[in-house]
């Protein structure tokens, strides 16, 4: 099996690390692992490609690159540079440091750069650790999606729904904050919202006078009901939730065009 890995941490990131293990075991012994990862973070820059500029890319040890690009630039890089056409079994983003659950989902590099494998037709999986007071004293915060990850990925491998229309499905898997031992099994979920969770900005001034806006986050930790990934991950559950890049709100359609018809 042939795997292209990738994460929007950075290629220094301990989740990468993290991910190219799971994906090792995953390949098999005569598999090969090719990782195309950014050469600074791009945390936060969901599904962005670096359309009006170049992306420098380098060689960093065999089946090893860095782009300075996005992750879904790194995919692009990956299928069209570095595999110089060989398409991939399988891509996989992160392990990312922190949850792509509820709204994240929708701002994450991690999840774009999956989403972009999923827009080439290719089978595809988001990885992401959600941390907490769970992690903060494990020697490794990554050690639930280290010591989960192969099973999750094989599952879905053999037993996912793996279609193969115009915007096929793609999975977004969340970690929970515990411990490896405390994870107490997954849950196929929906994406939740948090309602106290809204990004702002907090303006500061530089010594030269300047002024910035610092973005901010919510509180990770408010529960989005059941049957969601924030609440499954709060719960000990892995977090897995089928998605497509498709955004048209189908509940909506057939009201909204009544609304509109002529009178």
């Amino acid at each position: 099996m042939r795997i292209l890995i990738t994460n929007d941490d950075g290629i220094n990131a301990p989740g990468l690390r993290v991910l190219e293990a799971i994906a090792t075991e995953v390949a098999g012994p005569e598999g090969e692992v090719w990782t195309v990862a950014p050469a600074f973070e791009q945390s936060g820059v969901a599904h962005a490609i670096s359309y009006t500029h170049p992306t420098m890319i380098s060689r960093l040890d065999e089946r090893r690159f860095a782009a300075e690009g996005s992750p879904a630039d790194c995919v692009l890089a990956g299928l069209y540079d570095v595999l110089e056409g060989r398409r991939p079994d399988l891509v996989l983003s992160g392990v990312n440091r922190g949850n792509n659950a509820g709204e994240n989902a929708v701002y994450s590099g991690t999840v774009g750069g999956a989403m972009e494998a999923a827009l080439q037709g290719l089978p595809a999986i988001a990885l992401s650790q959600f941390m907490g007071p769970g992690t903060v004293r494990l020697d490794d915060p990554f050690e639930a999606a280290a010591r989960h990850g192969v099973a999750i990925v094989r599952r879905l491998l053999e037993r996912g729904i793996w279609d193969e229309g115009p915007y096929r499905l793609f999975y977004n898997v969340n970690f929970p904050p515990c411990s490896a031992a405390g994870v107490r099994g997954s849950a196929v979920v929906r994406q939740g919202f948090r309602t106290r969770s809204a990004h702002s900005v907090e303006p500061h001034v530089s010594p030269s006078g300047r002024r910035f806006l610092w973005v901010k986050g919510g509180a990770q930790d408010e529960r989005t009901g059941p049957g969601t990934d924030v609440e499954a991950n709060l719960d000990g559950l892995i977090a897995i939730t089928p998605c497509r890049a498709d955004l048209t709100a189908h509940d909506a359609l057939d009201a909204l065009s009544r609304a509109l018809a002529e009178p």
